[in-house]
């Protein structure tokens, strides 16, 4: 493998950043890139991406409570409806 250009150095940095990664991991990644440790790097961008289907899934689940008490709402106020008597009309 041969070393990295600045360029792709500063691509690979942005694109960890874009995907969440601290600092330390960017630079953990890029010193892992010169030494060749394909491994490891994969290694670490699986466990960014587990950390972050992590954060996903607690998140899901709020919006899920949410839906739920929604669609509860939305049940109790259509058998509202239903218990209403009919109003005569003048």
């Amino acid at each position: 493998m041969k070393e990295i250009s600045e360029e792709q150095a500063f691509r690979i940095r942005r694109n960890l950043q874009d995907a969440g990664c601290s600092k330390s991991q960017v630079i953990q990644f890029l010193d892992l890139q010169q030494r060749h440790c394909r491994r490891e790097q994969y290694r670490l961008l699986s466990c960014q991406k587990a950390a972050l289907l992590q954060r996903l899934h607690r998140i899901q689940y709020k919006i899920d409570c949410l839906d739920h008490l929604v669609y509860t709402m939305q049940q109790e106020d259509k058998m509202e409806r239903r218990e209403e008597p009919c109003k005569k009309q003048p």
